[in-house]
């Protein structure tokens, strides 16, 4: 390993987690949250911020609110490409994974790549009735910018084997919150979230 460079850091396994953005004005952020054994929100595990208006999308997590720390981030390898490919890096710069959006297929029913070490896996809209709503309310005048509540999940399936890898799952709220569930154990922590946060920071791209 070359001089001063720094490990890659230890797998992170985190079986369920809450999203929840906060928007202001130049920037979105979310809070990523521990799920309590109760299913209540926990501590914060990450904060995350996306700056607007950048030619490369770039999504950072922080360790607490004083975000001093960066933990991990995402960022586009293409300029504003509806189908660009996001790697997931670690605290030290390391890759951990990718994800991207297929724009064809997204065209009726959103769908996502997932790969992660020894997981390719497809997320799409759980509901393609709910998929395609959500496309014609966005098209009517007016109407389109009103909030209204499309309660639309994502599940995300390995290629290989047909198990279920990563669910979110939005919860009915004023602001976007969604409840994430990992079911499979190889999936990084930071993977997970980043994925879950570009569902919604992404989305309409």
């Amino acid at each position: 390993m070359p001089s001063g460079q720094q490990p890659p850091s230890a797998p992170m396994v985190v079986p369920k987690f809450f999203v929840k953005q906060r928007i202001t004005v130049m920037v979105n952020r979310y809070e990523v949250l521990a799920a309590n054994p109760d299913g209540s929100e926990g501590h914060l595990l990450a904060l995350a911020e996306q700056k607007r208006m950048k030619l490369k999308e770039e999504v950072v997590f922080f360790a607490d609110e004083s975000k001093n720390r960066r933990v991990f981030s995402f960022k586009a390898r293409q300029r504003l490409d509806v189908g660009a490919e996001h790697d997931v890096f670690d605290e030290y710069g390391n890759p951990l994974g990718y994800f991207s959006k297929q724009f064809g297929a997204s065209l009726l029913r959103s769908t996502w790549n997932l790969s992660a070490p020894g997981i390719e896996a497809v997320g799409r809209e759980r509901r393609p009735v709910i998929a395609i709503l959500r496309r014609v309310w966005d098209f009517l005048p007016v109407v389109g910018d009103i909030w209204v509540p499309f309660v639309f999940h994502f599940d995300f399936v390995d290629t290989a084997t047909g198990a279920t890898v990563l669910i979110s799952e939005r919860q009915k709220a004023i602001r976007d919150r969604y409840e994430v569930t990992v079911p499979d154990p190889r999936l990084d922590f930071r993977v997970a979230a980043s994925m879950a946060v570009a569902l919604d920071a992404l989305q309409s791209r």
